[in-house]
């Protein structure tokens, strides 16, 4: 599929970029939510739960920060076409990996939080920042971003 020298990106690709961009802004917001809180909204949170969130160190939120910014430019970088998306998108892999294993492993998080929260989310995000990943090398490889 080739076009006057460039390679005809297909519809799904924009649509996934798009969708994955969207997903990626909507984890933006919760890190601003999460860094920007309220007492109020502290005090309407479970104790165990503000309990987990104010002892995170900062290299987990750092992770946290990895994870959504990098999804974030990652995936405008998907959107111009731009090669280095996989790398940006490696990058907030590794910020997912890093905070779900404190999280996993370093917290009581899976008993503090319900099935969805502390089970399924976790999973969810490391399988979408995965497959993001694959999705930016499947791309590379195609000549659909450079």
């Amino acid at each position: 599929m080739v076009s006057h020298g460039k390679v005809k990106v297909p519809v799904w690709y924009w649509i996934v970029s798009i969708v994955a961009l969207i997903w990626n802004l909507m984890g933006a917001m919760a890190y601003l939510g999460q860094a920007f809180m309220t007492e109020e909204m502290k005090a309407a949170m479970p104790m165990e739960q503000l309990a987990l969130m104010e002892n995170t160190p900062a290299w987990a939120t750092a992770a946290f920060a990895f994870a959504v910014w990098g999804g974030v430019l990652g995936c405008i970088a998907l959107l111009i076409r731009k090669k280095w998306a996989k790398m940006i998108l490696m990058v907030s892999l590794l910020g997912i990996l890093t905070q779900m294993g404190y999280s996993y492993f370093m917290t009581n998080a899976v008993e503090v939080y319900d099935t969805a929260q502390g089970v399924v989310m976790p999973i969810v995000l490391i399988v979408i920042g995965a497959g993001l990943v694959v999705f930016a090398n499947s791309a590379q490889k195609k000549h659909w971003i450079n």
